[in-house]
């Protein structure tokens, strides 16, 4: 194959090859970048290229290469390496220090409000927490299981009503 039919048949692979590149990127700009990357090694590795086999195919497999190769770079990029003895990979964007005394409050003013509930919400609820069904929770209370799901709506309202400070913001 020629120079200049090699170079009409990836022209006119570009039109199919775009949005396959818009799916990986998802940004417009980069799916542009790599479909001119993706032009830039085919030409490139051109006599690397079986004549008789699917061009397509081959140009689909560089950008799908490529978008893998750019995407590794950029998380290697955002990554330090630690060079004491230990050898520690960590993520920049994961370095925030937290002494987590805001969830021991939480945790705190939590236990302290299902404390406080009757017994006779509270128990249902904390079985319902623990992952018993609701018909688990009748049949072990005795009690029906309309019961059941009214008192641990009723343990949920007060515990919201308790805990509001907590709440999205």
């Amino acid at each position: 194959m020629t120079a200049l039919e090699f170079s009409y048949k990836v022209d006119q692979l570009t039109s199919s090859l775009k949005p396959f590149a818009l799916k990986l990127t998802k940004d417009m700009e980069d799916a542009n970048d790599l479909l001119q990357e993706t032009v830039l090694k085919a030409f490139t590795n051109r006599d690397k290229f079986a004549e008789g086999t699917n061009l397509k195919a081959w140009m689909y497999t560089i950008m799908k290469n490529t978008f893998i190769t750019n995407y590794q770079r950029m998380v290697r990029r955002n990554t330090f390496i630690d060079t004491t003895e230990n050898l520690h990979y960590i993520n920049s964007s994961d370095s925030i220090i937290q002494n987590k005394a805001h969830t021991n409050f939480a945790m705190k003013d939590i236990n302290n409000a299902i404390d406080n509930l009757q017994d006779s919400y509270k128990v249902p609820f904390m079985m319902h927490f623990r992952g018993f069904k609701y018909h688990e929770i009748a049949d072990k209370l005795n009690i029906p299981i309309g019961t059941v799901k009214n008192r641990i709506h009723i343990a949920r309202k007060e515990l919201k009503s308790k805990l509001k400070v907590y709440g999205k913001k």
